[in-house]
């Protein structure tokens, strides 16, 4: 058997490929930006569950179907804890937030929404947003006044996210504090504006841990289907930070991420 010798030349630029390759890759990696995609979706979804709910109902019972979406809204207060049944029905339908929605969300509650301890447990079933699948707890809690007076709230979530076509889940866990900043003293649900503060974890649709922390409290509006501004921080496992701001007030749903110096826009 014959040997052929290969020059030292040729030996060095193959490494050099390679080990260039290699760290080409890294960097797409770690200058990617899934986890905050992702995190994004969940919190958006998460948050409208209970948007959804606030429209619905207040402390005097039903507000009525605000949304020509909802099919039926059942509630039963013949026990503690009562519940509601928010049932969008079967087919996609286009709310007056241009989301789509089917299945149903069903909500216990131990009390007024106003009162200090009422507990509030949102649980969806069947239910689509834009046709992913939202699964899972979120659980509030009223904390009643904080130190400037307003209402805030202990917000606790556990669930997941999977695609239109099901070819991945990410699942998603919160611990936030929720105040009441605005519209608390009228009767529409419209005017509501709150701040959200607190961390969280969860898992990428490739399969990647992250941790979260909000730097800038998160500003949601019911009258907007995404959160309008805020600013946090994603670090998943083995990669650099992620910043993520959520824009400067403007309903929409785009947001930037900034990771290694390079910024990018989605949305």
């Amino acid at each position: 058997m014959m040997y052929r010798s290969i020059p030292l030349t040729a030996l060095a630029l193959a490494a050099l490929t390679l080990v260039s390759c290699r760290k080409e890759k890294e960097e797409t990696v770690n200058n990617g930006y899934m986890a905050a995609i992702d995190q994004s979706l969940a919190e958006n979804f998460f948050n409208d569950m209970l948007k959804q709910a606030d429209q619905v109902a207040s402390d005097n019972g039903l507000r009525g179907a605000l949304d020509g979406c909802i099919e039926s809204i059942t509630i039963d207060t013949t026990s503690m804890p009562y519940t509601i049944l928010i049932d969008f029905g079967d087919v996609n339908c286009t709310g007056q937030d241009g989301l789509e929605r089917r299945g149903a969300i069903a909500v216990s509650f131990t009390g007024p929404y106003r009162a200090i301890g009422t507990v509030i447990t949102l649980q969806p079933q069947g239910y689509y947003v834009n046709d992913h699948l939202i699964q899972g707890t979120k659980t509030v809690t009223n904390l009643g006044d904080d130190s400037d007076g307003n209402t805030h709230f202990s917000i606790t979530v556990d669930g997941t996210v999977t695609a239109p076509d099901a070819s991945w889940t990410s699942s998603h866990q919160a611990q936030r504090v929720r105040t009441w900043i605005a519209g608390e003293a009228s009767l529409t649900p419209f005017d509501d504006v709150y701040l959200i503060t607190g961390s969280g974890s969860g898992v990428d649709r490739q399969g990647r841990s992250y941790s979260l922390q909000i730097i800038d409290a998160v500003r949601v509006e019911i009258g907007c289907p995404w959160a309008v501004a805020g600013t946090l921080s994603i670090t998943p496992q083995d990669l650099s930070t992620r910043y993520v701001d959520l824009g400067n007030g403007s309903c929409d749903a785009t947001f930037t991420v900034t990771v290694n110096g390079f910024t990018f826009t989605v949305g």
